[in-house]
Order: C-alpha cells, then structure tokens, then sequence
C-alpha cells in the first residue's frame, strides 16, 4: 500500500523546478516499482532514505521491499512528488494558471518552494540580473493567504450568523470554511489553541471577529496546512552566497512566534543545484563516474578503473561541481530536500508483517515467504495501532479485528500511538468468524 501524502514543488517559470523534479525523481524506475495505482503527467516518484529495521535484526540478506529498494539496510520508501504549474504573482486573482495552481494546492500535504537564489530571473522568470530572491519567497505565500482569506471573508458574513443562530462551536463554523482546501479539524484546532496561547484574538467568540483577525487565523493555519521547505536553487552561479545570506538572516526562527514570517523558517531551507544533480546522475548512468544521490563526492577512473575515462571538458565540468558544489556544501540538496519535505510532517515508518519473529510478508501474494519487512509505509504522527489496522486492511479489519502484536510478542493495545522504534513493526491477528 502507498504512503498517501504529497510533496507538491511549487516555483516561477525558470527558476529550475523542472530541473529540480527530473533529479529528484526516479525516470529509470521500473515499471511497478512504486505503489500508486495513478501517476498523472504533473506527478513523478521520489524516494525517502530511513534506517530499515532489516540491519537491526540481523535479516538484511533477505530484506525484499515491494516498492522502493533497501541497500545494506538504507531503505528507500517511495513518496508522490506533484509539480503545481502557474506560479506568477497574481495567481489568486487568475493571473497565468492561477485557477488551476491553487485548485492543485488542495491535494498537498507539504510545499516546496524551488527558488532561484541567483536573482538572474524576475518575477516572472526573465532574465535579467540583480533581482532580489526574497520577492518570490515573500509572494509565494502572500498568494496562498489571499486565495483562503480572500474565500473566508466572501462568506464571512452568512458563517458568522449561523455561527450564532445555531451555537456552533468555533472549530465546526471555521473548519467548514477551510474544508476545501483538505484541511482537517484537527488542524483548525491546533491553529486556535496558537492564537489563543499569544493571545491573537481568538479567546474572543468568533462573532466579535474583523477581518484582521481572519487573517491572523488564515496565517497560522497555513503554518499547519501546507508547511513549506524552501529549496535555495543555483547555488553555484554569481550573486548566489550574498542572497543566501540576506534569506537566511530575514527567516532566522524567532522563539514563541505565533505565526512564521511568510511561511518559512531557517530550519526548512535547503541549499541546492539540480543541474549538478542531473549532471552528476547523468555521468553516473553512463559510467563516468561513481555516485549516489546524496553524496559528498563521488569516484572517476582515477580512483576505479571499472570506470570509463573522459574528456578535458567533461572533467572541467565536474572539477567545478566538486568545488563549488560538493566540497563547498556537502552535497547537491537534492535528497536532502526530500528529506526536509518528509520530515517537516512528522510522518513515522510502519512495518506490517505476518511475522513477528521471522518479519515475513503482510499479505499473501506469490513472493516467497522468506522475504522479510517487504511494506513499509509512512504514516501520520499520533497514529493509532487500530487507526493504522483500517488503513491497511481496510473493511475486513473493522468485521474481524482480533488485536496486535510488535516484536516480543508484545501485546499492543488499539490506542497505542505508533512510536518508531518501540511498536512500529506490527502482526495484525484478524478472527475469520
């Protein structure tokens, strides 16, 4: 079964997010080698690296996922990856594709924001030089907030009076106004309790409400709801580090703030260049040289003779990747950007088996029955064991759920939360009555 979530890549024309999404994404992958039924055109396939609990138990010879690869216990779960389209400012009013980018929008989970660092492209993704970068992060999510500000308040008026004529409580009125965009209560909650906490104006009934203080609650909301990474991108080109510098120091975290300023923290940027990624994958698949998504470096013919020798000018190339890439910053970002994107939502590996001794299949199929720790899925935090037992077997589990079990044959209870590393691999008992 699929981890049903979404990494949607937002970003202006030129900024590099087709570059981006090609380095992320696995092109190469076989046919079935994911779980999703449906790959629309606007979508692709990454993969999230985790410690796979195979090297722990000693079974790694026969660790087999269904999806994904595992190598030498370094497992690769696979996570749907959305490019949205008709980023320009303007987008809530219909500007480009307007319409169509934040219709998309609803179906994500988590944004990542692919920024030209360089400032040689504008606003709307021409050329030119000097451009400020902190524009497109400062718009991207000024767009967003008057898209659901602007929706609330058209019916703002006519919720607020059915609001008091009914005696709703504030998250059923609120969360009735911003269902739309995949929200669900509990996310409404939480974004009251922040502004209860500072005192932002929601202790009062929603009825005594202005507009200011549907904007305050839209901004925190939108904290909650789509949490962005933003992916500095062309790291390596002119102009690059001064940015960086004036981003980083604008979105420095600041304790016990209620909202984060344009959606973003310090701790959520990552530094990047999908063209080196492309590039370096490219030489990888051709047998230039040795490299892993990932890596601090990576091997030529010099270190490996396997490998085929090259031009002055391919080797140029990648001279200047090691230095003002790899070297200068540990890696490309790429994988480092999925992993913020992932970890950002908090989400936690589960491991059904048949088998708590042996880590066998979770399902019956043709595989043979010595493959261990074959699923693995990545599952909301706070997770129920029974939460995740209708997720996984769906109907069946709610007629013959006979209870559950994690390694040591330990007995787990329905409201146990999920916590890696203590019940995370779990045998389902279903009755056949």
């Amino acid at each position: 079964m699929a981890s049903s979530f979404v990494v949607a890549f937002v970003g202006k024309p030129s900024a590099g997010k087709s570059s981006f999404l090609n380095a992320i994404t696995d092109a190469s992958a076989k046919v079935g080698n994911f779980p999703f039924t449906t790959i629309k055109p606007n979508e692709g396939v990454a993969y999230f690296p985790l410690d796979c609990p195979c090297k722990q138990y000693g079974v790694s010879d026969r660790c087999k996922p269904r999806h994904g690869r595992c190598q030498e216990g370094r497992r690769f779960v696979p996570v749907r990856m959305m490019d949205v389209a008709g980023l320009v400012p303007g987008a809530s009013e219909g500007r480009g594709l307007g319409n169509r980018f934040l219709d998309d929008l609803r179906h994500a989970d988590v944004l990542v924001h692919v920024v030209d660092a360089s400032g040689m492209t504008d606003d709307q993704g021409k050329e030119t030089k000097g451009y400020d970068p902190i524009d497109d992060v400062r718009w991207l999510r000024y767009e967003i907030e008057e898209w659901v500000a602007g929706n609330m308040l058209v019916k703002w008026a006519n919720s607020v009076r059915r609001h008091l004529a009914t005696k709703s409580h504030a998250v059923d009125t609120l969360h009735g106004l911003v269902a739309g965009y995949g929200a669900r209560k509990e996310v409404v909650q939480r974004a009251l309790d922040r502004l209860n906490s500072a005192g932002g104006g929601s202790s009062r009934d929603i009825g005594e409400w202005d507009e200011a203080d549907v904007r305050r609650f839209v901004a925190v909301f939108l904290d909650l709801r789509f949490p962005t990474v933003v992916a500095l991108n062309k790291i390596d080109m002119p102009d690059a580090d001064k940015n960086i510098a004036a981003i980083m120091r604008r979105y420095k975290s600041v304790p016990g703030s209620v909202a984060l300023m344009d959606g973003v923290s310090d701790r959520n940027i990552v530094l990047s260049s999908a063209l080196a990624e492309c590039f370096l994958r490219k030489m990888a698949k051709q047998g230039f040289i040795r490299y892993e998504t990932g890596d601090d470096d990576f091997a030529t013919h010099q270190e490996d003779a396997s490998l085929k020798p090259m031009d002055e000018k391919m080797s140029r190339r990648l001279e200047n990747i090691r230095d003002l890439v790899l070297f200068r910053y540990g890696s490309t970002g790429v994988q480092e950007t999925v992993c913020r994107a992932v970890d950002v939502l908090g989400y936690v590996p589960v491991y059904p088996v048949k088998s708590v001794t042996n880590f066998g299949a979770s399902s019956g199929d043709n595989t043979s029955s010595s493959a261990a720790f074959q699923d693995c899925v990545l599952v909301k935090p706070g997770t129920t064991v029974r939460e995740f037992a209708k997720k996984l077997h769906s109907v069946a589990i709610d007629k013959g759920y006979a209870g559950a079990e994690t390694v040591g044959n330990i007995q787990l209870a329905e409201d146990d939360v999920i916590v890696p590393g203590k019940n995370n691999i779990i045998k389902y008992f279903v009755s056949s009555a």
